[in-house]
């Protein structure tokens, strides 16, 4: 079946690495857990999940997709909803069963999806999603590297990078390589919302000093030099070289000072 260019449509046609991508999703997980796909395409990661979950919901945006779908697997436990994924509530989808959320998504959605997997109640207990190599990398990243998403994925997450897959393994392939990113969502943030709130101020402008883009009303730009200084951190970082501790440190002296 031709692709929608306007979806992102890349179809992943390596078998191993489809098993691979399934193995990634099914390990760690509760015995009954099931499995939420997010852009099943023309199933062939759908093929995989089925040999290892009790049950696949799939949400297909495309509607020639959806109906097809479920013609592949007669007699399987496939559950296709045609919907978008972003304006699907999920809780009503999966109930209070145990799930995982699984799938290769389009580029320019991956962001806003990652988002709703995270703020989504109940949590899913196992993300992996394959994307652009370098979002993945984005969002794994370390102090001196970081963004506001990948602050706010690890506040809500543990991550993890898998495998690589390169652009020729899709058909048709895309512009760039993909990657796997494999999280595993924490019961509770690490640090509060109004330290992460704060962070945005940070990167308001990234390529000017935190005590710039911070300085504010309340506390000018010397005033967040010294706090800066007192939090044992250097008075010229910019956003991206803060962790997340580096935030909420920030976040609870400037309420003291």
């Amino acid at each position: 079946m031709k692709n929608n260019k306007s979806l992102g449509q890349h179809w992943l046609k390596n078998r191993d690495i489809l098993d691979e991508i399934a193995n990634l999703a099914s390990s760690e997980v509760t015995k009954d857990a099931i499995c939420l796909e997010i852009g099943p395409g023309l199933g062939t990661l759908t093929s995989s999940l089925l040999r290892r979950f009790s049950e696949v919901i799939a949400v297909e945006y495309d509607e020639r997709l959806a109906t097809n779908l479920p013609k592949s697997f007669p007699g399987k436990n496939l559950r296709v909803v045609h919907a978008d994924i972003l304006q699907t509530k999920i809780d009503e989808l999966v109930g209070d069963r145990p799930y995982v959320a699984v799938g290769n998504i389009p580029y320019y959605i991956t962001s806003p999806i990652v988002r709703l997997l995270l703020s989504t109640r109940p949590l899913p207990e196992r993300i992996v999603l394959l994307m652009q190599k370098e979002v993945a990398e984005r969002i794994a990243a370390e102090p001196g590297d970081h963004s506001l998403l990948s602050l706010f994925v690890q506040n809500q997450a543990e991550v993890e990078l898998g495998p690589v897959v390169k652009a020729e393994e899709f058909a048709p392939p895309p512009k760039v390589d993909s990657q796997v990113l494999i999280l595993r969502p924490l019961p509770e943030p690490q640090i509060p919302a109004s330290a992460l709130i704060l962070a945005s101020r940070g990167f308001s402008n990234p390529r000017k000093k935190l005590s710039a883009n911070l300085a504010d009303m309340q506390y000018s730009k010397t005033d967040w030099e010294r706090i800066l200084k007192d939090c044992s951190i250097n008075p010229a970082a910019r956003a991206q070289d803060l962790d997340l501790w580096d935030w909420q440190e920030l976040g609870d002296f400037a309420k003291k000072a």
